[in-house]
């Protein structure tokens, strides 16, 4: 399959590599034209702890896909969920006196703003530049007010970094392996990009994910990733405090909590039914002990990410919307209605369960924003600096 349309991608999570290729049609529709997953080597606690390994795993996979689409790819565009990531959110000021605001204002205050990142954060590396916010005379406005007339301007950006160390051993990764790393992507940013589009009036949220073994909550406002806050824990304390308690299997506990009926008005004297033990030996169990452990867990989970979380109190006061998935390999998403009852007990949020995101999805997404950008991402102008005769005739003929 020699195709010159054919994009790579590789996504690294908290659970492996996922190695995907993007081709358009005929059409210009954007569609997966092979999808590769294999456990993650080489990566431990959010850091590459083995260079050999990981470019080990990534150089002989990429083997078998080209050699499987006959087909040698240059570039690789890069998906990051797993590492550990700085964000900071800057404001700059232009005073304006009563005049009309200029694009080169705008850029001033841009690269102004990341020459500051740059020497404060010496160690690291910027990924993403969001324009979050404007005022013009401390009102807010929606867009760059560039042709606006004011007295006092003020801009915020939103960084996202991740440690220079990180990135440099990516580089060198992908270069043993004869490619070029075309574009990093944070996968918050992906999805919360993907949940803009998708629900047309909401540019302001949380998104709450639930894993098996972790979970992660960020904030999206006017289109800017603004935070992300990893937590290590998931769908399996729940699964292990039942399995304490009532000594049964963890498969077993997972049968039984995709089976029964979660409610507020389970019967006290309902018993948990014998062919749910599985391979564990039959006991008078009762739904209601499941279904109030389950409670008390996921109240504790809640509270942790977010009613005593000092980030999303602090950002809780520009929006209630709360974006909420279960990753589907947890196997437990029956537990998304005892979720959305205990989110209702918490004051007045707006709880929207979502799926995962696919493949597909995940892969348009980005297509879009290497080849288009993002409504909301900045990129920084390089100022050449000109010479005494340059600013001279600049000056004479401007």
């Amino acid at each position: 399959m020699k195709n010159s349309s054919l994009k790579l991608y590789l996504e690294i999570n908290n659970f492996g590599f996922i190695f995907l290729v993007g081709e358009s049609d005929e059409y210009e529709n954007f569609k997966i034209a092979y999808k590769l997953e294999t456990p993650l080597q080489g990566i431990e606690n959010s850091r590459i702890t083995n260079l050999e390994q990981v470019t080990d795993v990534i150089k002989k996979n990429i083997y078998i896909i080209e050699q499987e689409l006959n087909h040698t790819f240059k570039e690789v565009v890069l998906i990051l969920e797993n590492f550990e990531l700085t964000f900071i959110n800057l404001s700059g000021f232009k005073k304006l006196n009563g005049s009309q605001i200029l694009r080169e204002n705008i850029t001033y205050i841009l690269n102004n703003l990341k020459s500051c990142i740059d020497k404060t954060e010496s160690k690291k590396t910027i990924l993403h530049i969001f324009n979050s916010k404007f005022y013009l005379d401390n009102k807010k406005v929606e867009n760059l007010p560039i042709g606006l007339f004011g007295d006092f301007y003020s801009h915020e950006l939103s960084f996202t970094l991740m440690n220079s160390n990180d990135e440099k051993n990516l580089k060198t990764i992908f270069h043993n392996c004869n490619l070029k790393l075309k574009k990093i992507f944070i996968k918050s940013f992906l999805k919360g990009a993907n949940i803009s589009d998708s629900f047309k009036n909401k540019e302001t949220f949380f998104q709450i994910k639930i894993n098996e073994k972790n979970s992660k909550i960020f904030y999206f406002e006017n289109n800017s990733l603004k935070f992300e806050q990893n937590f290590a824990f998931g769908t399996d304390i729940i699964i292990n405090d039942i399995s304490k308690v009532t000594s049964l299997k963890t498969d077993t506990v997972k049968i039984i909590l995709n089976k029964i009926d979660l409610r507020n008005d389970i019967s006290e004297n309902e018993l948990i039914k014998k062919e749910l033990f599985a391979g564990d030996v039959f006991r008078k169990i009762k739904e209601k002990l499941i279904y109030n452990i389950a409670i008390a867990r996921i109240k504790e989970i809640i509270e942790l990410m977010l009613t005593k979380n000092v980030n999303f109190l602090n950002y809780n006061k520009v929006s209630n919307d709360v974006f909420f998935e279960i990753d589907t390999k947890s196997q437990l998403i029956n537990l998304e209605g005892i979720f959305e009852r205990i989110f209702s007990m918490y004051g007045n949020y707006n709880l929207i369960p979502i799926k995962s995101l696919t493949s597909e999805n995940l892969i348009n997404t980005v297509n879009n924003l290497v080849y288009f950008g993002w409504k909301k991402e900045a990129i920084p102008v390089l100022q050449v600096k000109k010479s005494v005769f340059a600013r001279f005739f600049d000056k004479i003929f401007s």
